[in-house]
Order: C-alpha cells, then structure tokens, then sequence
C-alpha cells in the first residue's frame, strides 16, 4: 500500500474536523474515503456517530487500512468488526442521535401521539358507517410540521384508488368522504383536502415542537360486503370493521411522514395513541372491541355482566352467550332502539370492533404475569355452525399462556384477546378476524399465528408497511414453536420447503428488501418463513437462557417504540453480549443458495460441507452396520469463522453404513448430497 496524502474537507461532524486519505494498493486499485481526524480529541458520544459514518463506505476496506495506518489515530477505540449495512436515512437518524448502534434508543428519540375520541354510528341493515372523530395530536419531533397527513384505509375500496387487491366491482364506493374537517377551531373546507388514495394531506398552520394540534372530522363510508379484505361484512348478522376512522400516519424520524399508500398486500405502521371509542349498534347486537368495556351494566344485562366478571378471574372455559341464551331477548338492554357502547384503549396503535345479533361467546381467562396475578380474558365468538370454532377458546387460551411462560416468554400484554369468527386471517391489538377451517390442525396454527401478532406489530410497534419481516416472521416462528404445544402431532412446516425451492433464484432477494418492493412469493418468503429461520437459528446458537436476555433486552428497550431493522439487530447483539453481525449480514442481507452436503464419510469421521452462501445448522444422522443411529446436532456457530467444512466423528467405534443431514427446520435446496452411503 503506498501513502498518497490528504487534504481538509468541507464538511466537519460536530466540531471534529475531517481530511480525506487516498491510498492505491501495488495492485493498482485506487479509493477514496473519509476519515474522522484522530489527531483531535474526541467525546466520548462522538465515537458513536463516527462507526456509523464509517459504515457509510467500505468498512472492510477501511479496517484493513486502519491496521496500516494505525500509528497516525491514536487514541481511538475501535469497533471488533464492521457495522451492518446502513442506508443513509437510517444512518442519518444516528446522527441525529434518534437512533444508536448500542442496540437503545437514541438520547434525543422522540415519536408522536395522538388522543382520539372515536364516535361511530353503524347500520347493519344498510352497511352504513357514519362517525366524529376528535384528535388531539402532539409534535414530539423537532421538526415544525408544515402539514398532516391522514391515513384514509377505506379508500381501498374508492373507485379509481390503486390497489394490489381484487375487489367486486359491487364494492366500488366513494371511499371515506369527508364531511367537515376543524383544525384548532377553524373550519377548513373540504375542497382544500388534498386526497391521493388512502393518503390524505392538509396544509395547516405550522405546528412547532412540542405543541398540540386539535382536529375534529365528520365522516362516513359504505362498509364492503363481497370483498372482505380485512375488514366487511361477514354474514347477514356479523361485521368485522377495522381501519374505520381518519388516523394521522406516522411521521417518524426516518422517513418523515410516512405516506406509503395502503394497496391492501403490505400493511400497516401507526403511533402508539389512546383510544375512546362509542360504538351506537341496533340494541340487538352485541360488540366487542379492542379496549375495555367501561359500560357493561348500560348495555348488558346484570346477568351476562356477571359471566363477563366470572371469566376474567378463573380458568374455567364457558359461553358467556350460547345458544339458548340467543334466544333469550335479555342479554343485551333492550330499552331503546340501540346502544351505545362504549371502550378505553390506552398506548395502542390501532383499533377494530366487531358486531353480531346471533354469535356465541365461548369465554376464559388464564394467569400470564405470575408475580402480580395479572390475568387475560380469551374469547372465542363465533357462528355456532362451524364447528372447528368450539376450540378456538382453548387454543387461544393455550396460546397466550405459552407466550407468557415458553415464547417469548414475556407476560402476555394485554387485558383480553378476542377471536371474531370473520373472512380473514388478521391481527388486531385485543383481536383478531379468523375465518373457520375444517382442519384441526390448521385450526391450531392460525389461532396461535394470529394471537402471536399481539407482540410484534403491536406491542413493540414495528414498521409492517416497510419490513414486514419484523412481525410475520415472528409470528411464524411462534407459530413453529406455540403449535405442538398445544397439540404434540402437529410438525408445522410452514414456508420449509417454499424457502429452500426458492433460495439462489431470481425471485431471492434480500430479507430486508422493503416490502413495498415485493409480491408474490418474494414476499411471502422473505416477511414469513427466510425472517423465522433466522430467529429459530439464533435461538439454538444462543441457547435459550442467553437468548431469551437478548429478546428481552430488545423487548423491555424498545416496547412503546418504533423499532426498525438495525435498532432489532443491534439490540440483540447488546443483550446478548455477542457481536452477531456476521450472522445478521449473511442472513438478512444477503440473498444465495442453501446447499450443505455430505462430501466424505472416513474413519468415523464425517465432512459437511457448505456449499452455498449462508449458514445452516447441522442435524447429522448416523447409522451404524448393526443398526444402531446416533445423532449430533451442530449450531450455525460452527460456521462462524467464515469456514465452509464442518468434520464430525463418531466414538463408537462401529463401523458406518450410511450418514445424513435430516434436520427437520432445514431448508436446503439440494437433497441430492445429503446422504452418503457406504456399501
């Protein structure tokens, strides 16, 4: 390597001065990057920002450099081994200390909320949802906010909105129409709304940091009936409705606002906000909603308010509402043509209800916080003609006890859990919308899908819209490990052999390509099975103990937040102690094939080879003349160096007759050298 000098440069990072160092190799290659002046001294805090700017180039390139060069930076500490790729948004946020490779959040993180009172009107009879919601919205950010911009989700359904999803043409509405909008008393008029599709702006008065704005807007919109995504009518008597009230996006301290629109495949990304939410129903229906019941004695009657109370306080499961008492004209107050229902939710990111005049009410409550007694009422409501739903109620209860005591073993979060008997299969904070299926263990697997969402997108608020990976992958993977619990026949094998048929293809991207990037089975691979690999790998590299303090630590540090890739990866490196980036790199940022072989059975000795670009773990089968097998399992920490063979060997002295990877989570793309036989 031969010096060829340096020269100032015109921008500087916090009072640090930079020069610019160009250096060519023999070999003729010539680069230029940037190098913090290490002559000067740096705070502490600085050293931070400057390992996130260094990633911003070649860190390998730079870290060999450094080893050459080390006599001219004295005094700085560096880093055992580069950072993870960092977009230069994400990187920005580190420079603004919103964000931190320590696995925290930055010291000057900050995310916006909102108050929202919620009053809707629904008719059954004519779908019709008319509503008031009153906002207020405070500026956390240190950006003076020039706009705000509102997610209109109905607007799927609006004629000549795009959209990624097929809908009837009887669907085709006007979307949500806007009937009056006031902003900080002031009316503002509806022409002046700037509509996009499901994206809504409106210019305002600049709103500084730290200030509230107040909105009040009256709505309506016709609820779908034959295209149920999501959210519509489920029969004559049942609706499910989400995304039913103007919301304010995210404006975050990446993107801004966030203004992807909602085209039905990607989902979802809202503030943690509290909720006040009426629901005025026909005095027939009964509601259910995310939140709690703060008037169950004004539209229950006291004996149904009872089962309610006995639910949440024991183990038994029961219908709080069976068939009979269908026929009961008592259970709900009758007194007046409707009622107005009323529910709290506090530091949610969304809300759904659902309502029906003939489900039954399947009822429970299990133990998740054993050192307060906190409890969880699990409800299964559901039409009484499919009958698979008759063990919704212990699935799920079984469900939210193995996520409070096995995985994530963290106590389940909220107050009750609800599974609506709908036409979908999506997740809500305190609900979910489930369509029946015939088959058991489907069953199984969906109910527990679903109910794992309560963590992530929910409770530790993950971007879907962008990194769909961040909350279905481990809903799969809780999905993988929750569903032999509750039943020890079921192997899932969910998105096993899709991700091995597919990996080293054109349609294998990177884990982390943004899902607004992805359909097809590019997304279906890389938000569901490829992301729960890579969790499931970690967890058996790690071991539980030191896995489950990594989990935690991400958990306990970044609940209530908006947690994005890096900040994930990160704080699994700190909780653990270990620096897993190595891991995260081939993994989640790379694509390639999945090929481990069998390439020489000798002296009791066996060679695995890894033929692909990513690590596996190694479950060996050995079978023995007399035909005796043993099995060794091997974590992807024996790939950890960067080597590509593996020699395991047997003590038993018996002669082999055949050897073979058979692990059952192994996706590898070539079975054809997965076994050796010795004849």
């Amino acid at each position: 390597v031969i010096w060829t000098g340096f020269k100032p440069v015109t921008h500087s990072l916090e009072g640090c001065c930079s020069i610019q160092l160009s250096y060519q190799t023999i070999l003729g290659g010539k680069f230029t990057f940037y190098w913090l002046n290490a002559q000067k001294k740096l705070k502490n805090q600085h050293k931070e920002v400057i390992y996130t700017c260094l990633n911003t180039i070649s860190m390998r390139l730079i870290f060999k450099t450094v080893l050459f060069f080390a006599f001219l930076l004295p005094g700085l500490d560096l880093p055992a081994q580069s950072l993870l790729p960092t977009p230069v948004n994400i990187n920005n946020a580190y420079l603004k200390n919103t964000r931190s490779v320590s696995g925290l959040p930055g010291k000057n993180y900050w995310q916006n909320s909102a108050d929202y009172a919620l009053n809707i009107q629904i008719d059954p009879a004519t779908r019709a949802i008319s509503g008031k919601a009153q906002i207020e919205y405070v500026n956390n950010s240190t950006d003076t906010l020039k706009e705000l911009v509102f997610k209109l989700y109905p607007n799927i359904f609006k004629k000549g909105s795009p959209r990624l999803m097929k809908i009837n043409d009887a669907d085709a509405s006007d979307g949500l129409i806007i009937e009056s909008i006031n902003i900080n008393g002031t009316a503002i008029p509806v022409s002046a709304l700037l509509i996009d599709g499901t994206n809504m702006m409106v210019r305002i008065t600049p709103l500084t940091p730290k200030k509230t704005i107040s909105i009040v807007i009256q709505y309506k919109y016709t609820l779908n009936k034959n295209s149920h995504i999501r959210t519509g009518q489920v029969d004559d008597g049942a609706f499910f409705i989400a995304y039913f009230f103007p919301r304010i996006a995210v404006y975050d301290d990446i993107d801004g606002w966030n203004k992807f629109p909602y085209l039905g495949t990607q989902e979802f990304y809202n503030d943690f906000c509290t909720f006040k939410l009426n629901i005025t129903a026909p005095s027939d229906y009964m509601v259910w909603a995310t939140g709690d019941l703060q008037n169950c004695a004004a539209v229950y009657t006291e004996k149904y308010c009872n089962r309610i109370r006995k639910a949440e306080t024991g183990d038994e499961i029961f219908f709080i509402i069976d068939s009979s008492d269908l026929a009961n004209v008592s259970i709900t107050n009758k007194s007046n043509a409707t009622n107005t229902w009323q529910f709290v939710a506090k530091n949610v990111t969304d809300m759904a209800f659902a309502i029906s005049n003939h489900y039954v009410w399947q009822s429970s409550s299990v133990e998740v916080d054993h050192q307060t007694k906190r409890r969880t009422r699990v409800d299964a409501v559901f039409n009484p003609i499919h009958k698979d739903y008759f063990f919704v109620a212990e699935d799920a209860r079984k469900t939210v006890a193995a996520m409070s005591d096995v995985f994530p073993k963290w106590p389940f979060p909220y107050a009750h859990e609800t599974v609506f008997d709908g036409l979908d299969q999506m997740e809500y904070p305190m609900m979910v919308n489930d369509n029946p299926v015939e088959n058991r263990a489907e069953s199984i697997e969906l109910t527990d899908h679903e109910i794992f969402h309560t963590m992530f997108p929910f409770y530790m608020g993950t971007n879907e819209t962008k990194y769909g990976w961040m909350d279905e992958g481990w809903a799969t993977i809780g999905e993988w490990i929750i569903s032999p619990i509750i039943d020890s026949t079921i192997k899932d094998e969910y998105g096993i052999q899709p991700t091995a048929q597919t990996a080293g293809t054109e349609v294998d991207l990177p884990v982390t390509t943004l899902t607004t990037q992805l359909n097809g089975i590019s997304m279906f691979i890389n938000s569901y099975p490829k992301p729960a690999f890579g969790y499931l790998f970690v967890k058996d590299y790690l071991g539980d103990e030191l896995f489950f303090k990594a989990l935690h630590f991400y958990i306990k540090n970044w609940n209530g937040k908006h947690p994005m890739p890096n900040d994930f990866f990160y704080a699994m490196n700190k909780g653990s102690g270990k620096n897993l980036n190595w891991f995260w790199e081939k993994w989640f940022f790379g694509g390639g094939i999945l090929d481990h072989a069998i390439t020489s059975v000798k002296n009791n000795k066996i060679t695995i080879t890894n033929n692909g670009t990513k690590p596996l773990p190694i479950d060996l089968k050995i079978t023995f003349a007399d035909g005796s097998t043993e099995h060794q399992h091997k974590s992807i920490g024996v790939w950890e160096k960067g080597n590509t063979t593996v020699v395991l060997s047997t003590t038993s002295g018996k002669k082999i007759t055949k050897a073979e990877l058979d692990g059952f989570y192994f996706p590898d793309s070539n079975k054809s050298n997965n076994v050796w036989v010795i004849k």
